[in-house]
């Protein structure tokens, strides 16, 4: 791969258009961060995950010289100097501000270290090992606008000269953005895009925020305004930011799903430390990122010219699309998600036949009188649960009720696991209770869901072909369900802590009406 870039930067340099040399010196970087990260793993254990800690390690000092990782971070290593690499990932760059020269030199660069590597593998006589690339994961969850189209595109390359979201000296980006995705060279297209979404952003900050100071600072003295803040809560004076207010939402749970969430692809990590195979880089994933670039783009148009490019049926429909999207990353969606997997195992358990071996041994517990102890406890917890289920979700009683559950004896896991996956759903749905507890509460919360964890985890050894522990199990089960019931009579569990708070609510909403009722 380092090879064909090498070849493609050669050509930049040749032609000269100045996106393509910004893009070369980004590619260059994130490459270059990889190689020695790999060359670092030669003498070192674990890899720095930053840039500047890389280039000051003592690992590659050993490798190359003091003096070469000296010249290193001037040019992509510290904020003290050019660090190039920083400014355009960052897009603070316009392409006019950046020469040629910094491309070749740093082309250069890497050709020296290559020949210092050489040396030094054949002095020691060890041989360098490159990591595998990281598969993004996730992707087909992020799946939400349809493919990008020749119509699509040129209606971008038609906002991009009316938005105001764009600045015009960043519009070579944007331009060159659009080239790359029609030439199928997706990785170039989505590291353009991501560059010139966070200008765009921070742009849109600075002005909603109140600090046009911040809009093109990238100084040696303090920290870049970039998604990290751009994206947060709150400024770092502690007042509240303004732009999920404005932005809304969906945008924000999209801009978090794609870049921050662990659970996500966070492209601009991956592809900025060269973490990703450029040349297999996805098609779906810079789609998506363009067409949520053309939504964010025309929020910031007149609205007569808005107007007319929403009477296009394709420019609508991802409009649409855009406003009704929610996280599919965050913990609470990858949570449902599991949820539901293990509700389609559970109920499709009941068709698997046992192995020969244990059918004996739970035909033989039909008779245990501790496992009829904890059928009667699964229903009594279960029915408990159900009189905390809110009123729109009553539909999860049937999940709940014990008639639905298998009702053979030598089945006790089926019914257990639904009535741990019917705690965690009812749960799951008042999840925002959590923030209201006490730090002692939240404690003694946590340890809770910690024993239930410890509890499946336990049977998932147990109830193995090696182990074959049913007499252990049926104890164990029995022990887990009297800990929740226990717990449930504390009325500690949100569910508990939900209803009450909406009784409060509908109390005191009862009592403002009659107040007004008589003051009428």
């Amino acid at each position: 791969m380092q090879n064909q870039l090498f070849l493609e930067i050669f050509d930049a340099l040749e032609s000269l258009p100045s996106p393509t040399v910004s893009l070369s010196i980004m590619k260059m970087a994130s490459c270059l961060e990889r190689a020695l990260g790999d060359v670092f793993l030669l003498i070192g254990k674990k890899c720095p995950f930053l840039l500047r800690d890389l280039l000051a390690s003592e690992e590659l000092a050993q490798v190359f010289g003091h003096s070469v990782m000296d010249v290193l971070k001037v040019f992509i290593g510290s904020p003290h100097g050019l660090n190039l690499r920083n400014i355009l990932w960052h897009g603070f760059a316009s392409p006019q501000e950046i020469p040629p020269k910094y491309c070749s030199m740093l082309l250069l660069l890497m050709a020296g270290l290559g020949q210092l590597l050489k040396g030094f593998l054949q002095q020691t006589e060890v041989a360098l090992v490159h990591r595998p690339f990281v598969t993004l994961t996730n992707l087909e969850d992020l799946m939400v606008f349809p493919g990008v189209t020749y119509e699509i595109l040129s209606v971008l390359k038609e906002v991009m000269t009316k938005s105001t979201f764009m600045l015009k000296i960043m519009l070579p980006y944007w331009e060159m953005a659009l080239v790359k995705f029609r030439s199928h060279r997706f990785a170039d297209c989505t590291m353009l895009l991501l560059t010139q979404l966070e200008m765009g952003l921070r742009k849109v900050f600075a002005a909603i925020n109140h600090c046009p100071d911040r809009l093109l600072t990238a100084e040696s003295t303090a920290l870049y305004t970039t998604f990290d803040e751009i994206l947060s809560k709150h400024l770092r004076d502690g007042r509240v930011n303004q732009l999920p207010l404005l932005l809304g939402e969906p945008a924000m749970e999209f801009l978090w799903d794609l870049l921050n969430h662990q659970e996500g692809p966070r492209l601009r990590d991956r592809l900025s430390h060269g973490e990703i195979n450029l040349l297999e880089f996805p098609e779906a994933a810079a789609s998506q990122l363009l067409s949520f670039s053309l939504v964010l783009s025309l929020r910031f148009m007149d609205e007569e010219v808005l107007s007319m490019f929403k009477e296009e049926a394709a420019i609508n429909l991802l409009i649409r699309l855009a406003g009704d999207y929610s996280s599919r990353c965050h913990p609470v969606f990858r949570l449902k998600k599991q949820v539901l997997s293990c509700e389609e195992s559970i109920r499709i358990w009941p068709l698997l036949s046992l192995p020969e071996e244990l059918g004996q041994e739970s035909a033989r517990l039909e008779r245990n009188s501790e496992a009829y102890a904890c059928y009667s406890l699964i229903t009594k917890i279960l029915r408990e649960l159900c009189r905390h289920v809110p009123e729109n979700l009553c539909a999860l009683c049937a999940m709940g009720d014990t008639g639905a559950l298998p009702t053979v004896p030598t089945r006790l896991l089926s019914p257990v696991l639904y009535l741990i996956l019917f705690f965690i759903v009812l749960e799951l749905v008042s999840i925002h209770i959590v923030c209201g507890k006490d730090a002692h509460e939240y404690q003694k919360y946590l340890k809770f869901l910690k024993s239930v964890l410890q509890y499946a985890e336990n049977l998932v050894a147990y109830t193995s072909q090696e182990k074959n522990k049913w007499n252990e199990t049926i104890i164990l089960t029995h022990a887990a369900l009297l800990k929740i019931w226990t717990f449930s009579e504390t009325k500690q569990m949100l569910t508990h802590l939900a209803k009450r708070e909406l009784e409060v609510q509908q109390s005191c909403e009862k009592t403002c009406k009659s107040v007004v009722t008589k003051n009428t």
